[in-house]
């Protein structure tokens, strides 16, 4: 017969209890580390990004000022309760960039006006129908106002640009048909909070712009440069990382193969940014109406670019051995290739950031496309392939094709970005250089032999008037 001990009930409590206490005496300990790792984060945050704490500080004033119709009692008498309304439309509509708080704001007041007009009216006809008919009628109009205002949500022009105001339209447009049915002074009311909520978005956007803008066609425009010139430093250090010399491959993990995958992700940002953008007024180099749709076309390209940059990641990181024999003849087509195309994605986006046209990239996408086919005449070599194993030949084989596919896209992005100089219009290229000796130059600097130029031909480029103007 088996007898089992059970634990006295005391030694329980007794643990419990040294637990306790060890938690209680840990926990100071605890807590300062908690402080101390908060504390950390918030100045790497505030160091990452300056304007953050800017930001903050704009929201604080513009709350402190439209909080003075409540402290000062001829204000207050003038508005009242409602002046309340002023600080809930600074802490809805205040945002980080300018463009989003100017289509908040703008969409709130002129949804709050257009809404408080309709409201207003219906109470009116409402109420000509009598004390039977008014919430009858009051009831009708919500629902045809609430019903259609939320179906033409759903339209995509609509959903990005004016959301919020068809939002604040059907809130405002209840909260005054509403609240007139028991108050009879709903005139009084809706001028009220109609001012209040004009004064608050007033003040808002003016110290949004007023103090250390932070324009959204400015961070698209720097975003989209950005994502070309993280795509030209993958391509111009490619060569160098997938076919190395015979010593072997460096184990070092470089920063160029990480960059480009910010690329891939930045859809919804560039089409938040242009929605944003479209709302702000000139500013800097950038006027009113300028060409953000264009920015868009030109991220989706560079998207498409990323993609295929992905692809040659991926060889970067696999073991793979290629056949030394292979590796030779292939070397320098494909690092001349990558190297050409990394530098004209670099040289468009130096022109996007600066806003001048060049020649540059032109020159380097000739360049490319020389080298590009050069690799297709190897490619087409059926002596170097058939005496290797087609799962040995196929990986160069793969990233000599997908090299070749990326010239067609860096060229696409060119003249995406021509098409925006055009739009937008770009400075021309310095011009203190007299055509016939910027001509000389140019071939000369072509004609001059480089690094990577073992063959006996040389490219010559002659570029016409238009060619120059680019």
């Amino acid at each position: 017969m088996d007898i089992t001990v059970k634990p006295p009930q005391n030694s329980e409590n007794i643990g419990s209890f040294s637990r306790a206490c060890q938690y209680l005496v840990s926990l100071p300990e605890r807590m300062k580390g908690q402080i101390v790792t908060f504390a950390l984060t918030v100045k790497k945050l505030g160091q990452e990004d300056p304007r953050r704490i800017i930001h903050a500080f704009k929201v604080g004033l513009a709350i402190t000022i439209v909080s003075m119709f409540y402290y000062f009692q001829p204000l207050y008498n003038g508005f009242g309760v409602s002046a309340m309304w002023a600080v809930l439309t600074v802490v809805v509509i205040f945002e980080f960039t300018v463009g989003a708080t100017l289509g908040k704001g703008l969409n709130r007041m002129i949804a709050t006006c257009v809404a408080g007009y309709l409201g207003v009216s219906a109470h009116h006809l409402a109420d000509l129908s009598g004390r039977t008919g008014e919430p009858i009628l009051l009831g009708l109009f919500g629902f045809l106002v609430a019903g259609t205002m939320t179906f033409m949500r759903f339209l995509p022009k609509v959903k990005a640009r004016y959301d919020y105001g068809f939002m604040i339209f059907i809130l405002t447009f209840s909260l005054v048909a509403v609240s007139g049915y028991r108050d009879d002074e709903v005139m009084k009311i809706a001028h009220q909070r109609l001012s209040t909520i004009i004064i608050g978005g007033c003040i808002a956007m003016l110290i949004c712009i007023c103090i250390c803008p932070v324009w959204s066609g400015a961070e698209l425009h720097n975003l989209i440069s950005s994502n070309i010139e993280k795509l030209g430093n993958f391509l111009e250090g490619f060569g160098g990382e997938y076919l190395p010399s015979m010593e072997g491959k460096s184990k070092e993990e470089k920063p160029f193969r990480h960059q480009y995958k910010s690329v891939l992700g930045s859809k919804s940002t560039e089409e938040t940014m242009a929605n944003q953008a479209a709302w702000e007024p000139s500013h800097g180099r950038f006027r009113f109406r300028h060409p953000w749709k264009q920015y868009l076309k030109i991220g989706a390209l560079t998207r498409q670019c990323a993609y295929r940059v992905d692809v040659l990641n991926k060889y970067l990181n696999s073991n793979v051995q290629m056949p030394p024999e292979i590796q030779e003849n292939i070397k320098e087509a494909c690092t001349k290739l990558s190297s050409e195309m990394g530098k004209a994605l670099k040289e468009i986006a130096m022109e996007m950031k600066k806003m001048r046209r060049t020649s540059t990239a032109k020159t380097h996408m000739i360049k490319s496309k020389a080298a590009a086919q050069e690799l297709k005449s190897l490619l087409k070599v059926t002596s170097l392939w058939e005496k290797f194993n087609l799962l040995d030949i196929l990986p160069a084989a793969t990233v000599a094709s997908v090299l070749i596919d990326i010239v067609s896209c860096v060229e696409s992005i060119s003249e995406g970005v021509c098409e925006l100089a055009s739009m937008a219009g770009f400075k021309s290229p310095d011009s203190s250089v007299g055509p016939d000796e910027q001509k000389l130059t140019e071939m000369s600097s072509e004609t001059t032999p480089g690094p990577h130029h073992d063959h006996d031909h040389h490219i010559v480029i002659i570029k016409d008037a238009e060619l120059g103007a680019y």
